[in-house]
């Protein structure tokens, strides 16, 4: 069983944290990141086996329930008829956009986390679970309004994925550069422009 003392935690936490954004995952050391937090390995480790599990304490929670949440709104959106979904379009509402990008920046370390030093962790490829997630939305939509013979290009997998990467790529370019909470927000708002009305286009649906 774990041992519990939380301002020990805090501290293995911070120190953690720090390590991981100086370095990266895989540079990060279980040494230093003791001595950052004024403790020996030995109770680091009785705390975290490896370094991994470390960082997926500081990342696991926020990363799920933002995934989680975006599924969970295409699931939404796919369950419409056709004719409110042509009619919703574009598929992330002004609200959603808004909680994205608030729990982004609510949870700003964690995300930058993942965009920044996660390679060789599984979080490494969490923007393109999250871009599969949009183009798995974009397939269905096509192929449903060509099933009710509807105009709408036959977009091969790689074309959408791309589409789709302009979304979160973007997204996540603002934890990227460190841009403050209220220059991202706008910079969202243009881009859920300029990706909605993209897919306007591509679908050849009036509007946007």
């Amino acid at each position: 069983m774990r041992p519990v003392n939380e301002e020990l935690a805090a501290a293995l936490l911070e120190a953690g944290k720090k390590e991981f954004m100086t370095y990266g995952f895989l540079k990060a050391n279980m040494r230093d990141i003791a001595a950052t937090a004024g403790v020996t390995t030995g109770a680091l480790y009785r705390y975290y086996t490896d370094k991994e599990a470390l960082f997926e304490e500081l990342v696991e929670k926020p990363s799920h329930v933002f995934a989680e949440r975006y599924r969970e709104r295409q699931r939404s959106f796919a369950a419409q008829s056709l004719d409110k979904q042509l009619q919703n379009m574009p598929e992330i509402t002004d609200h959603e956009s808004d909680w994205m990008m608030a729990y982004l920046y609510d949870h700003f370390d964690a995300f930058k986390l993942i965009a920044c030093c996660s390679a060789g962790t599984r979080y490494e490829h969490y923007i393109d679970t999250l871009i599969e997630i949009e183009a798995e939305a974009g397939h269905q939509l096509i192929d449903r309004m060509r099933a009710n013979g509807l105009p709408a290009q036959a977009l091969d997998d790689g074309l959408i994925h791309i589409l789709s990467g302009a979304l979160f790529n973007g997204m996540f370019e603002t934890i990227r550069h460190d841009m403050p909470r209220e220059k991202a927000a706008k910079y969202m708002e243009s881009l859920r422009d300029f990706y909605s009305a993209g897919w306007f286009k591509v679908l050849g649906i009036a509007g946007g």
